[in-house]
């Protein structure tokens, strides 16, 4: 499986102009930029350069692995206001609570409304739904949520990037 996808990466490439993908090297673990050598090789160097997070997570009941890159021009193109609903949703500490504890393992309405400082049972179902109208949480079968796996990547990033 891995050696059709490095196939199929390196034929893209090829596709796009780009160089193909460099091999994983796991013999230089004192690299501690290893990510970023690896991107700096995927874009001009006289260019405005590139933004790329990655991550390989293991949580309590499923595993993710994600990256996603995007150019400096694009970033700064875009239309950053739009943004703020998507961030303001993660700014209420019982909402990144609840993430957490879904990312935990707890999916179920019944399973948070458990858990100690949440509130009411009305303001559970609130947050819970500014988090899936923000993109942050899908809502399933018999109240159950899941954070989509596309979002678990990001969000950690942006955790991440919060801390002082």
């Amino acid at each position: 499986m891995e050696e059709r996808l490095a196939a199929l990466e390196a034929q893209v490439a090829r596709l796009v102009g780009a160089a193909p993908p460099a091999e994983a090297d796991d013999t230089a673990p004192e690299d501690m930029f290893w990510a970023l050598a690896g991107l700096k090789r995927r874009v001009p160097a006289d260019g405005p350069g590139a933004v790329l997070y990655t991550g390989t997570v293991h949580t309590a009941d499923r595993h993710y692995d994600w990256q996603y890159g995007a150019t400096v021009d694009d970033l700064l193109d875009g239309d950053w206001p739009a943004l703020a609903g998507t961030l303001t949703a993660l700014a209420h500490p019982v909402r990144l609570r609840l993430l957490r504890e879904i990312l935990g393992g707890r999916h179920g309405t019944a399973e948070l409304a458990d858990l100690d400082g949440l509130g009411t049972t009305g303001q559970l179902h609130h947050h819970l739904r500014q988090l899936a109208a923000a993109g942050w949480l899908r809502s399933g079968a018999r109240g159950r949520y899941d954070i989509p796996p596309e979002r678990v990547v990001p969000l950690l990033a942006i955790l991440t990037a919060a801390r002082r």
